[in-house]
């Protein structure tokens, strides 16, 4: 019997697979979620650098409620695309992780698409 966890892992292999192939220079905009948590990350994988990252953990979060639901998806969202924004970075690739794209993971994206990321 496969685990949640191995599907998962075949799911990330398969769309970094797809993600290399359609757009190997761009820069990686990589996101993984918890229980308790969202991290996002901006990766230049030609260098193996991190630009940018924003998560749950940050100052901003704080005052959040919760900091597993949707609006500290949408908050985490607003973060990183203001931190790209400032280091001059505006189109990325999306990488979910091998996450379904809904609920948290579509929050975060909208997020950042309405702050002026392209993806």
């Amino acid at each position: 019997m496969t685990t949640s966890a191995e599907l998962r892992n075949k799911r990330k292999d398969r769309q970094r697979t797809k993600l290399k192939k359609v757009s190997p220079d761009k820069l990686r905009l990589t996101v993984h979620r918890t229980n308790k948590n969202m991290y996002a990350q901006i990766i230049d994988d030609n260098q193996s650098k991190t630009l940018a990252c924003s998560s749950t953990l940050s100052e901003e979060a704080k005052q959040l409620k919760s900091r597993s639901n949707k609006e500290a998806a949408t908050l985490v969202g607003k973060l990183i695309a203001q931190e790209a924004l400032k280091k001059g970075i505006t189109e990325v690739a999306f990488d979910r992780s091998g996450f379904l794209y809904h609920g948290r993971i579509q929050a975060l994206a909208e997020a950042a698409r309405e702050h002026g990321l392209k993806f």
